[in-house]
């Protein structure tokens, strides 16, 4: 290189050599480009150091002039060391943007799915934006939009001691459902299946019972006595559905529930 050290509006060239500008920032040091002498010179002489500076770039810390002098095109070691610092911190902004992006995403799709059971439910909401008590006392998702749907059927199979209670809503896609389970012990897979009136069956959700059961009246600890609610959907509407069944994975019907 030639002439005295580039002033700081001019850095830049590095990360476009490289292509790590936004397009913003890339139209932006083209303008800039198209009346800079200085800043063509060292993007015709940064040719070809993509792979070199993408390398230097991820190593921990700064340049060597060791790697430098590989080079056909011999940047001065002020400018390597600037330009390679410069791709790093831009690489290293970047990739925090990115994860912030990501993580942001990430929350939505998350809470996205339980925000809607909390606003869409029927009378969960009394007009002033306030929760009704049966979805403040709620612990879950699941349960909050259980204590919000009134259609409601219930059965306890006498064999099993197994109780169930299926909460119905009518949606545009055809059924949604949560499952109230008491009385059940594990360890155990199982899943809630809706029988047609057709006869054709669809599974609406599964899950592991641990061992220490769920809604068990009797039980030593709090996480025992408490019910499982579990939410699903079918595409059958309401009136379309004869039954739902409680299903271990082994094929034995801990409870049957008329629609």
């Amino acid at each position: 290189m030639q002439g005295s050290p580039a002033p700081n509006e001019h850095e830049t060239v590095g990360a476009y050599a490289l292509g790590i500008l936004d397009g913003a920032e890339a139209t932006a040091f083209e303008a800039h480009l198209a009346g800079c002498e200085w800043c063509a010179q060292q993007l015709d002489e940064l040719a070809g150091m993509e792979p070199m500076l993408a390398a230097l770039a991820d190593l921990p810390g700064a340049g060597t002039p060791a790697i430098a002098e590989s080079l056909t095109a011999k940047p001065s070691p002020a400018l390597a060391e600037r330009l390679v610092e410069e791709v790093a911190e831009r690489r290293a902004s970047k990739r925090r943007r990115n994860f912030y992006l990501v993580g942001t995403a990430a929350a939505l799709i998350i809470g996205g799915p339980f925000a809607a059971v909390a606003t869409t439910g029927g009378g969960g909401d009394d007009g002033g934006g306030k929760k009704t008590e049966a979805t403040r006392q709620a612990g879950s998702p699941a349960e909050s939009a259980f204590a919000e749907m009134p259609d409601r059927v219930t059965a306890t199979d006498p064999a099993t001691r197994v109780s169930a209670t299926v909460a119905l809503e009518k949606k545009a896609w055809g059924t949604e459902a949560v499952l109230e389970l008491k009385n059940v012990k594990g360890p155990q897979k199982c899943s809630l299946i809706a029988v047609g009136k057709n006869g054709e069956r669809e599974t609406l959700s599964s899950w592991t019972v641990p061992n220490w059961g769920y809604g068990i009246p009797d039980a030593t600890t709090e996480k025992a006595r408490k019910p499982l609610y579990v939410h699903g959907g079918a595409a059958f509407e309401p009136n379309q559905i004869d039954h739902f069944e409680v299903m271990t994975f082994d094929g034995e019907r801990l409870v049957e529930v008329d629609a």
